[in-house]
């Protein structure tokens, strides 16, 4: 209880005094694991402090401990557009692997002492918060890794989560730091318990359950989940000048740092460190599914830069996948958006990793047959990670006297289209374009997080819509109307509203989005940013040849052939049309501006100062565009030592050659 108070000034002391300790205390339980009084002596400062603020409400400030839990439940996430993009990691699986990303990075710094900062990799939700002034400003979500969800309010319950944090001298007003939302095994233990008692489904897995509990509507519901946090980045980074710095300095400015990191002078070192969590990692109160390793000086970092979406100068190891038996209760056949058919194991329930596994991918027919896989089967699972499930063996000494081996069904099971598999191909496939499957898959993947962005599709409304004949392609999506949409089970007017406002936003799309969202074979977001960034504009795409699409830099022949076949098709040209007609804009990439703006460049033979990687990005500083193929649109090639046969198609085209000095002189 308070103690007496007879004056504001009085109170406004012992305020600022409860909520130091409160703060205090609450690092060292949540941050430290050090708790340093009982439950109940906690729970007595909180009270009073809560009984100040309620009789002075002038002295309550957004950053007090009372505050973490406020206002109503919100309709929707804002988007946050992140400062810098929020990079996937290339991963490793095989010890050999660690070794050659060691090999690369010392080809790259060449004859310098490196050192590298191994970190466990928790299995969470990674998040960015940004402070301004000392105070918790902004809570996002990674998303696409360019733009997240705006969970200020729900991360702002998170006890390990300051509110205000003790900023080094000339440290810049506004910073972000980046880390894993995670829920610790006690609190997904007891939240399952909770579900149980209650008849409610329950979460397969540790991160499900924090993802839940970020995004839930009403932040008092993910005050109640009991999250943590381990946070591991900070830009800038201030004085620090390495990895191993920048998880000092965070820990001294009152972030959670996971204590578990080591600076390793040696690949073996590394190596030793991933042999020792292997096995040490199930005794942790959380997930964690592998190593990071990064290098450790911040220079070195900058040196070795970045390829396409993940850092040069770091890598996630994962743990080897984990297996457990189980039986096949029957075995079916899924359709997706381009018409392929995948047979999918059905399994009795069983945990694997931690995770309630039901599911497992057979791949297509070749593989059923090859391992022979049949219902009633007794087999082993394995999961490594977020990687789908997969049959990895039968134990056929288990194997029913009555089983029959598997075989393909010979029509589709959602239109009855007989099904077709053409010679060479692994794959069997749906061949009528307007299978409800393949038109749902397809409307699903068109309106996903990393295509056009439309939150509120899911299967049921999808299913409703082609079902009622209001969908059957994406551009359908765009003329919806209310009166519709109130007609589905599940809309009442504020969904149909809020749906028909997440459409509407989405008609600005990037054209790397655009691309993605249509669904061409072979073209994920990466292929999609390529093409987007090389051909600027969706008409020059489409008019581009197999020839010039093999141009571009990191475009193969299969790619190239797949995405000139698409846009060769009518029904592919009257999607586009259709689309634009509904008033979807497309935004060209930002381009470069420097001396190169918009020349091509193709390098072939070894240049001697620097690695083609190097020389790659210095053109597109300089605003022009690598490429790997030679074709009449090329406008420089590149020649260094012992080049190749495109030298001799250059000279035919008739393409500028440049030698190494000569190419030196124009990116200088």
């Amino acid at each position: 209880m308070s103690t007496a108070v007879h004056t504001i000034e009085e109170a406004q002391e012992r305020v600022l005094e409860l909520r130091r300790l409160i703060e205090y205390h609450n690092r060292m339980y949540y941050v430290l694991d050090q708790p340093e009084i009982t439950d109940a002596e906690y729970d007595a400062l909180f009270r009073e402090l809560v009984e100040l603020e309620t009789e002075y409400p002038e002295l309550v400030t957004p950053d007090s401990p009372t505050q973490r839990v406020g206002g109503p439940p919100s309709d929707a996430f804002a988007k946050v557009t992140h400062r810098v993009p929020m990079l996937s990691l290339n991963n490793a699986f095989e010890r050999d692997q660690v070794r050659e990303f060691d090999r690369r990075v010392r080809r790259t710094l060449g004859e310098v002492e490196i050192e590298y900062v191994t970190e466990l990799k928790i299995d969470g939700l990674a998040m960015s918060l940004l402070y301004e002034d000392g105070r918790y400003a902004v809570g996002a979500t990674r998303g696409d890794g360019y733009v997240g969800e705006d969970v200020t309010a729900n991360v702002k319950t998170i006890p390990s989560v300051p509110l205000s944090v003790t900023v080094p001298a000339e440290f810049p007003s506004t910073f972000e730091v980046r880390g894993e939302v995670y829920m610790p095994k006690r609190s997904f233990q007891r939240l399952n318990a909770e579900l149980a008692g209650q008849g409610k489904p329950l979460f397969a897995n540790p991160r499900n359950a924090a993802a839940g509990a970020v995004r839930q509507l009403d932040p008092r519901i993910t005050a109640s989940r009991r999250l943590d946090t381990f946070i591991y980045a900070l830009d800038p980074p201030g004085s620090a000048r390495t990895q191993a710095q920048i998880l000092s300095l965070l820990g001294e400015m009152g972030f959670h740092v996971n204590p578990i990191f080591r600076t390793q002078t040696s690949i073996d070192g590394v190596l030793e460190f991933l042999d020792e969590w292997q096995d040490k990692r199930h005794e942790l109160d959380y997930e964690t599914d592998g190593v990071v390793i990064k290098v450790n000086d911040l220079g070195q970092q900058a040196e070795l830069g970045f390829v396409s979406r993940s850092p040069r100068w770091a890598l996630a190891f994962k743990f080897p996948p984990e297996q457990a038996e189980t039986v096949v209760s029957e075995i079916k056949v899924y359709v997706g958006r381009t018409g392929a058919i995948t047979p999918v194991a059905w399994l009795e329930p069983v945990v694997v990793g931690g995770t309630t596994v039901s599911r497992a991918t057979l791949h297509n027919e070749d593989e059923v047959a090859r391992k022979d896989v049949r219902g009633g089967d007794h087999v082993i699972i394995q999961r490594a990670g977020d990687v789908i499930p997969e049959v990895v063996r039968v134990i056929s000494d288990k194997r029913p006297g009555t089983s029959r081996p598997w075989h393909m069904p010979q029509n589709c099971p959602e239109c009855h289209t007989p099904l077709v598999r053409e010679p060479g191909e692994a794959v069997t496939r749906c061949i009528n374009p307007l299978c409800p499957a393949q038109v749902r898959e397809h409307l699903r993947h068109f309106v996903g997080r990393s295509a056009m962005n439309i939150e509120g599709f899911g299967y049921a409304t999808l299913d409703q819509l082609i079902t009622r004949g209001l969908v059957k392609d994406p551009a359908d999506l765009y003329h919806l109307t209310r009166d519709q949409l109130l007609t589905l089970e599940g809309f009442a007017d504020r969904s149909a509203q809020n749906l028909l406002e997440r459409i509407e936003a989405s008609k600005s799309a990037t054209l790397a989005r655009f691309l993605f969202a249509l669904g061409i074979r072979h073209v994920g977001d990466h292929m999609a940013g390529i093409l987007a960034e090389h051909f600027g504009s969706i008409d020059r795409l489409q008019s581009a040849g197999v020839e010039e699409l093999q141009s571009v830099g990191g475009v193969g022949p299969t790619v190239a052939a797949g995405v000139h076949e698409y846009f060769q098709r009518p029904e592919s040209r009257r999607l586009i049309d259709r689309l634009l007609e509904a008033g979807v804009t497309i935004k060209a990439p930002d381009r470069r501006s420097g001396p190169l703006a918009g020349k091509s460049f193709v390098i072939t033979g070894t240049l001697k100062t620097m690695t083609r990687g190097q020389a790659e990005e210095r053109i597109k500083e300089l605003g022009g565009i690598p490429g790997s193929n030679v074709s009449k649109k090329t406008d420089y090639l590149v020649v260094g030592e012992e080049p190749g046969s495109k030298l001799e198609k250059a000279q035919r085209l008739k393409v500028a050659i440049l030698d190494e000095p000569a190419f030196l002189a124009l990116i200088r």
